[in-house]
C-alpha cells in the first residue's frame, strides 16, 4: 500500500448476491481501509418507505424519508453497521421484503443524487476506503485507485443469497430468491439513472468458481502491486 497512505479509494461494482458486501468488509480488513457498503442505504431507505406505506416510485418522497431518517454509520463497529437514528437495521434490511423493493427504490434519480452525496462525503471523511455497490466505479468514484467488477452465473449467486438467509433464520424459498435476482438485474441494468454497467478500464472478476476468500487474495494481490488476475 505504499503510495496511499493518505488516500486510496477502492470501488467494487457488480449485480446481486455476488458477495460484494463480504469481499468488501474482508478486501479492507486486510489492507486496513474502512468500508462502505452503498447498498445499506438504499436498502435502508426502502425499509423505511416499506413501513410508512410509501410509493416506491416516489423519488421526492423517498428523498424526504432520507432527509428524515437520520440515517448513519457506526464505523465504531467490524464491520460498520447501518441506523436510523439509534436503531440498528444492519440484519433487518437483508430480509427478503426488502430486497424485493430496493431495485425499485434504487432507480428513483432523486434519491440517487441525495445518496450519492452521502456516499462522496463519506470518502471525505475516510478517504482509504473500499466502497461497494451498483455505481461506485461507473458515477461516484470514477476516478478511484482501484475499480473492480464481481460477477459470478445468476444461480450460484441465488444459492448464496438462499445460504445468506436461511442462516439469519428466514425461511427460503429458493426459485423465489432466484427470481427475486433476475428481477434486480433487469431492473439495475435497465434503470435511466446509474445503471449497472462495468465501468469502463475496471478489472473483472468473476467469482463463480471462487471463495470469498480467493476473491479478497486476488484483489489485495492487485492493489498491492503482487500480480493477479483480472
Amino acid at each position: 500500500m505504499s503510495g496511499f497512505q493518505n488516500s486510496c479509494i477502492i470501488t467494487i461494482d457488480g449485480p446481486a448476491g455476488t458477495g460484494k458486501s463480504t469481499v468488501a468488509n474482508a478486501l479492507a480488513a486486510r489492507l486496513g481501509l474502512k468500508c462502505l457498503d452503498t447498498g445499506a442505504l438504499y436498502r435502508a431507505i426502502a425499509l423505511l418507505a416499506l413501513e410508512a406505506d410509501c410509493d416506491l416510485s416516489d423519488g421526492d418522497a423517498l428523498v424526504s424519508l432520507a432527509s428524515d431518517a437520520k440515517l448513519h454509520f457506526d464505523w465504531d463497529q467490524d464491520p460498520p453497521v447501518i441506523l436510523i437514528g439509534d436503531r440498528d437495521v444492519s440484519d433487518r434490511i437483508r430480509d427478503l421484503d426488502v430486497s424485493d423493493s430496493v431495485s425499485q427504490v434504487a432507480r428513483q434519480p432523486e434519491l440517487r443524487t441525495v445518496l450519492t452525496s452521502v456516499q462522496r462525503q463519506v470518502a471525505k471523511a475516510y478517504p482509504r476506503l473500499v466502497t461497494e455497490g451498483r455505481d461506485q466505479g461507473s458515477v461516484v468514484f470514477p476516478d478511484a485507485d482501484f475499480r473492480f467488477f464481481l460477477d459470478a452465473d445468476e444461480k450460484v449467486r441465488a444459492q448464496r443469497r438462499s445460504i445468506q438467509l436461511s442462516a439469519s433464520g428466514e425461511a427460503i424459498d429458493e426459485e423465489a430468491v432466484l427470481q427475486n435476482i433476475r428481477e434486480r438485474d433487469r431492473i439495475d441494468r435497465s434503470r435511466k439513472a446509474a445503471p449497472l454497467v462495468r465501468p469502463e478500464g475496471s478489472i473483472l472478476i468473476d467469482s463463480t468458481n471462487l471463495s470469498i476468500e480467493e476473491v479478497v487474495d486476488r484483489m489485495a494481490c492487485i492493489v498491492r502491486g503482487d500480480g493477479g488476475e483480472g
